[in-house]
């Protein structure tokens, strides 16, 4: 059994709960809003090794809300963890270090659970592996290599997803292994407006064609919406050219018949819809079409046979698939959201309840679909919000993302991207190189049960000693001997050690890719991320 040396959580007053939790986590709710936050707060996230990177890491989780921490760890508090580690102080030396960690981690959230257990890890998998189910992710840090490949195959075998945050002197990694990772609200940069011009949908059509720029008065004129004047003029266009304008030299010439509608003001100025207009081209006149990553997405799912087990992110998108195939005609359902403009708000008003009522039909469409999937599927969870679920991923099914990863023991024991490291290392300036190094000091670590240069004496013999496991790794690769020296001497100088700045700045990166994994929001890394704190530099690999 597993020594839990006791839990400590403490509850929010019920009085004005969801006031005061608005105020508190304003900020954050922006970004993933409140399903997000309702995810967070239900998470249980496990933490292996309350060290200076995994309390960083940790710190950053209880901050926003997270629901529940335990910390596994069996060190006590030794001097060295008071010069790196905010959660520890003098006075707790000698005592449980997670223990102490998490009740000074607590305090900055009393809203978080938490409980501590001093078992050692390795004695946790080898006699009660189970012990992971009920943990939303796990969280690990400063493990043996060995200790750490046993933890990949318990947690990949529980589809549990597992995130290795580590600090080495001046280098940061983290290392996300998760089996399969759906995003509905990816959140991509730069959204392209869902318009249609090209390809409206009837109502839009109707409306559209029973407006008359012609007999509009000035006023009325310089207040339409600039979809409009597009679909205007994209009309005229297409009945000389016979399709939308294509690349740079018609779109220029489409702006130039756009600017022959304008009606100069009594300012001599432009009409400012006009403007905004010539500006939206590049953007609203795009071909409606659907990404390809999505579209392998949809063939993927056509070729599923939902079951019980299947994840209702797949069920939708087996539905989604069979919209496009049939009342979508080859397109996803509208999103439903326009962009603001310059016009009235009768008008504005119109065209965006035309755009938010097609785009309710057709998620109404998906949604039919999907209820008729899970009605073949016998008993299975209610989704109590389906609706709008299905209503989400249909508005945000342009963005859809699916990653798939491979287990961390897969990639120690040889499965790996040797083309993607062989052309990172044939570049000096490569952060790559600090993954092939610390992947070494492991090895080093198992043979010598020792970090390279963690005893000052021994440094020099450390340094001939890891380059043979530097050129040991590089030759299992097929890599010639290309790491310089002054890696070697570097990775020497850390001895081990983590740095508190390093440790805090990938703390709170790990646990960014910690939240999009519990929310489902935004696209984490796949699947390696190195951090160079010497050239303030990163990157990130797929291993």
């Amino acid at each position: 059994m597993l020594r839990v040396h006791h839990s400590m959580e403490s509850a929010a007053p019920a009085s004005c709960e969801q006031t005061e939790k608005a105020k508190k986590y304003d900020r954050q709710l922006r970004l993933w809003g409140d399903h997000g936050q309702s995810l967070l707060e239900i998470g249980h996230v496990c933490l292996i090794n309350a060290s200076a990177t995994g309390t960083e890491t940790l710190k950053s989780l209880v901050l926003p809300g997270l629901g529940a921490v335990t910390i596994i760890d069996d060190a006590k508090v030794a001097h060295q963890d008071t010069g790196n580690n905010f959660f520890v102080d003098l006075a707790s030396i000698g005592r449980p270090r997670g223990e102490v960690a998490l009740r000074l981690l607590l305090e900055l959230n009393p809203e978080v659970r938490g409980t501590f257990v001093d078992q050692p890890l390795q004695e946790i998998l080898d006699n009660q592996p189970e012990f992971f189910t009920p943990f939303t992710c796990v969280i690990a840090t400063c493990l043996p290599e060995s200790t750490l490949l046993t933890l990949s195959k318990v947690l990949w075998d529980a589809k549990i997803p597992l995130v290795v945050v580590r600090s080495y002197g001046m280098i940061g990694y983290i290392r996300i292994q998760i089996e399969e990772h759906t995003v509905i609200e990816s959140h991509p940069d730069n959204e392209i407006p869902d318009l249609r011009l090209d390809r409206p949908f009837s109502a839009l059509e109707k409306y559209m064609d029973s407006l008359d720029l012609d007999a509009m008065d000035d006023k009325e004129h310089s207040h339409v919406p600039y979809v409009v004047i597009l679909y205007k003029f994209l009309q005229k266009w297409n009945q000389e050219h016979g399709a939308p304008p294509k690349n740079y030299k018609e779109k220029k010439l489409f702006i130039q018949l756009v600017k022959t509608g304008m009606r100069e003001k009594e300012s001599g100025e432009n009409e400012e819809n006009f403007d905004e207009a010539v500006k939206a081209v590049n953007t609203s006149l795009l071909p409606t079409s659907i990404p390809s990553g999505v579209q392998t997405l949809l063939n993927e799912a056509a070729n599923i046979t939902p079951s019980p087990t299947t994840k209702p992110f797949w069920i939708m998108a087996r539905a989604l698939h069979e919209f496009v195939s049939s009342e979508g005609r080859g397109v996803l359902p509208v999103r439903g959201t326009i962009p603001d403009m310059t016009a009235d708000s009768e008008k504005y008003i119109k065209i965006q309840s035309l755009y938010r009522d097609q785009a309710a039909q057709d998620a109404d469409w998906v949604l039919r679909r999907v209820q008729e999937h899970s009605q073949q599927l016998g008993p299975r969870k209610v989704m109590p919000s389906l609706e709008n679920d299905v209503k989400n991923f249909c508005k945000n099914a342009h963005a859809l993302r699916v990653i798939k990863g491979k287990p961390i023991v897969e990639e120690y024991k040889g499965s790996i991207n040797l083309s993607e490291i062989g052309a990172h290392l044939e570049n000096p300036e490569s952060d790559l190189v600090w993954y092939v190094m610390l992947r070494a000091v492991d090895q080093f670590h198992s043979e010598f049960r020792a970090y390279p240069g963690y005893f000052q004496d021994q440094v020099e013999t450390d340094i001939v000693r890891l380059k043979v496991c530097v050129n040991r790794l590089l030759a299992d690769w097929g890599c010639g001997p290309i790491v310089k020296d002054d890696f070697i001497h570097e990775m020497c100088r850390y001895g081990a050690s983590e740095v508190h700045s390093v440790a805090a700045y990938i703390g709170g990166c790990a646990a960014q890719e910690v939240i999009k994994i519990i929310t489902a929001q935004y696209v984490p890394i796949n699947n390696t991320h190195i951090y160079n704190a010497i050239a303030a530099t990163s990157g990130t690999f797929m291993l």
